[in-house]
């Protein structure tokens, strides 16, 4: 009985080991030592948006300046896959982890993960609902999201009626945008409709399709990014219609929209230099250095006269 005993603890240790998230000890972090030593993990919600390749860029080109590799996995909008993907980056044993989260509170499971370990955390764009984030590098998206309202009305006046389409629900950058828009346009214009497009250019075009059906005086729209935008305009531009269109971003796609005289405005953010502001957040962690929780990166309205 006794050695059955035995035999059942070991099994369970063995167990309990191999389901441990914890890096085996050659691929521990290190702490302190020579910052050219430290390794960067990148988890980006996707690559399949121009303003996430351009702040990956911002991240990969500003450590490779500091001497420190950077190891970048794309979650491609999978809240699942981004917290495998994660996982994977603290089995590799990275020195601080740089996430711009697909959900912000599918994402903080592994942020706490990487506390216990002693792993930093530093998010961009979007935040992180739990865990010990030592810094958010972001665009103030409640202020961005004014800025298009007020923009709107001083466009249009007072009451117009617009329709809003939302990024992906649980995203922070969302709840930020649409809180920002809303603080002025519940009182100084008619929101007639909001759905969700996921910051998608294609569910942007879809949504966009369904929304004019239903609300054919629409007279503006606010998309919470240019890519929603942008297949908004699509949509807009099959009906026959002439309805301006504000986005959130800034990106290359946008801008050339805008100069084609498309886009009406975007809210513009600068992903490469959040990508080089978070290197140097981490940088400065890393070294022991104390760094605002909440590290703003300056946005501008952009329209075809203001570029």
């Amino acid at each position: 009985m006794k050695k059955l005993t035995l035999i059942a603890a070991a099994l369970l240790l063995i167990l309990t080991t191999g389901c441990s998230l914890e890096p085996p000890e050659w691929a521990k972090p290190k702490t302190g030592g020579d910052i050219k030593e430290m390794k960067i993990g990148l988890s980006v919600s996707t690559l399949n948006n121009p303003f996430f390749v351009s702040l990956k860029d911002g991240v990969v080109a500003e450590a490779k300046k500091q001497g420190m590799e950077t190891i970048v996995v794309d979650a491609q909008n999978d809240s699942a896959k981004q917290s495998n993907d994660v996982d994977d980056l603290i089995q590799k044993g990275v020195n601080v982890l740089l996430i711009n989260p697909t959900d912000s509170a599918a994402i903080s499971t592994v942020v706490q993960n990487a506390n216990d370990l002693g792993i930093p955390v530093i998010t961009l764009d979007r935040s992180s609902d739990k865990g010990d984030v030592k810094a958010l590098v972001a665009s103030d998206n409640v202020k961005g999201g004014k800025m298009a309202a007020e923009y709107i009305v001083k466009m249009l006046g007072k009451g117009a009626k617009v329709i809003e389409l939302e990024g992906v629900p649980g995203a922070s950058a969302t709840r930020e945008r649409g809180k920002g828009f809303h603080e002025v346009a519940d009182t100084e214009l008619n929101v007639i409709a909001k759905q969700a497009a996921d910051f998608d250019r294609t569910k942007g075009l879809n949504v966009m399709e369904n929304l004019l059906q239903g609300n054919p005086d629409v007279q503006a729209v606010f998309a919470h990014n240019d890519e929603m935008a942008l297949g908004a305009i699509e949509a807009i531009q099959s009906s026959g219609k002439n309805i301006p269109v504000i986005g959130f971003d800034g990106n290359e796609d946008a801008l050339n929209s805008i100069k084609a005289g498309k886009l009406t405005a975007t809210v513009a953010q600068q992903p490469e230099l959040i990508g080089q502001m978070a290197v140097q957040a981490a940088k400065d962690v890393l070294q022991g250095k104390t760094v605002d929780k909440s590290i703003p990166a300056p946005l501008k309205l952009v329209t075809k006269d203001q570029q």
